[in-house]
């Protein structure tokens, strides 16, 4: 399979729980790619999968939890495939991930200063007192006094405080692909605004490729340059930001924009109809198809394939020609 993203490609990938209901399809064959010094946004519905497929990238799916199949190269490694030992190198020094939560994914009992020096310990091999002045560094460009907020403990920070500090201790290694997953969703509003304005000023300068996971379009069409828009556990919609916003060409894109309030418009918001399926025992073929106005026979059997539709826009859907097989 020809490779369509230099830094990430990501194909069918698969992801199942194993649970006391049954097993949870969590994933059904995820598609995403991207290059270097680009931003990805992931978006969808609570429960789509988002955050999984943000874990897979960074192999910290674990039990009940298992990867079945698929293909992820990072570069030019495939990350299924090597030893833990291997993936130790790239995880937190080449590919690096802000969590949802700042606090609970911070140590309570180290130091922020020491937790951050940690991790460009273990990238530069060397002891972690070295890395302090490195450290300082980066917490001042997030805007915090590194000399006070060095010797605080996570208990000690402010919601905004935290999310700074993970994103410091996220981009002080210079990772080629920093995973940023919901990473204001935690904070008030104005709050959200100071941290997404900071990402985009410190991966502007430094060049990193980000993926960012999000319920939130407005974030996405703010800071990204593609969307990739998924819907229980598949990848249903890829595009450039603005072809993805002026034509969306998926019915669940279509409903989703439909569903967000825009300064001027008038009109009811629409919501759509049903609900997201059982993932322990998902309906056969598109897993959208109960809730698409556009359902016909084959929509209820087979899956639609991933499908280029345009420059810079794939779809898999029926509507577009489609010749089924991209899950079950």
């Amino acid at each position: 399979m020809k490779r369509r993203g230099d830094l990430l490609d990501i194909s069918a990938l698969k992801v199942v729980f194993y649970t006391y209901r049954g097993v949870i399809k969590a994933l059904n064959g995820v598609e995403l790619w991207m290059n270097r010094g680009e931003r990805l946004g992931v978006v969808g519905e609570t429960g789509c999968g988002k955050s999984v497929t943000a874990k897979s990238v960074m192999r910290l799916i674990e039990e009940p939890g298992k990867i079945l199949s698929g293909r992820l190269l990072f570069e030019d490694k495939d990350l299924l495939q090597i030893q833990e030992s291997d993936l130790r190198q790239i995880r937190g020094s080449e590919i690096s991930m802000i969590f949802q939560e700042p606090n609970s994914s911070l140590n309570p009992v180290m130091s922020v200063g020491f937790q951050i020096a940690e991790v460009l310990a273990e990238k530069n091999k060397t002891k972690i007192k070295k890395q302090y002045p490195a450290v300082a560094e980066m917490l001042e460009l997030v805007g915090l006094d590194a000399e006070r907020v060095m010797t605080m403990y996570p208990h000690e920070l402010s919601g905004g405080m935290a999310q700074r500090v993970m994103i410091a201790m996220g981009l002080a290694p210079k990772p080629k692909l920093l995973i940023a997953d919901e990473p204001t969703s935690a904070l008030d509003v104005t709050i959200q605004a100071q941290i997404l304005e900071l990402l985009d000023q410190l991966v502007r300068e430094m060049g990193n490729a980000v993926l960012m996971i999000s319920h939130d379009m407005g974030v996405v069409a703010e800071f990204c340059d593609k969307i990739m828009v998924m819907y229980a556990g598949n990848s249903v919609e890829y595009a450039t930001t603005e072809k993805l916003f002026k034509n969306p060409r998926h019915p669940y894109t279509k409903g989703l924009l439909q569903a967000v309030p825009r300064i001027g418009r008038i009109e009811e918001l629409k919501a759509i109809k049903g609900t997201v399926p059982d993932l322990v025992s998902p309906p056969p073929g598109c897993r959208f198809h109960k809730r698409c106005p556009h359902m016909t026979a084959v929509c209820q059997k087979e899956h639609p394939s991933f499908i280029q539709v345009e420059d810079d826009h794939y779809v898999a859907c029926y509507l577009f020609g489609n010749e089924g097989g991209g899950g079950h």
